[in-house]
């Protein structure tokens, strides 16, 4: 693959990421988390199996919300207990 196509699908994906999710630090609900973690883990696999490449971006955005979610369970863990 390309560099131009590499940074074309960058392109693509930071779009489709302004359009569908907002940004980890506005979250404050756990399924909404979750739920972001599926699409975005959907949205890497797709990426893999079409182009066999997936933007960095990607992989960052995943961490953060990975991230914001552990944080929040052991939060809710903490406060159970």
């Amino acid at each position: 693959m390309s560099e131009f196509e590499k940074k074309r699908l960058d392109e693509e994906f930071s779009s489709f990421a302004r359009k569908n999710f907002e940004k980890p630090t506005r979250c404050k609900n756990l399924e909404q988390i979750r739920f972001y973690v599926n699409e975005l883990s959907m949205k890497v696999d797709e990426f893999k199996r079409r182009f066999n490449y997936v933007p960095d971006s990607a992989y960052i955005l995943l961490s953060q919300y990975n991230s914001l979610q552990n944080r929040m369970v052991y939060t809710n863990f903490k406060n159970s207990y």
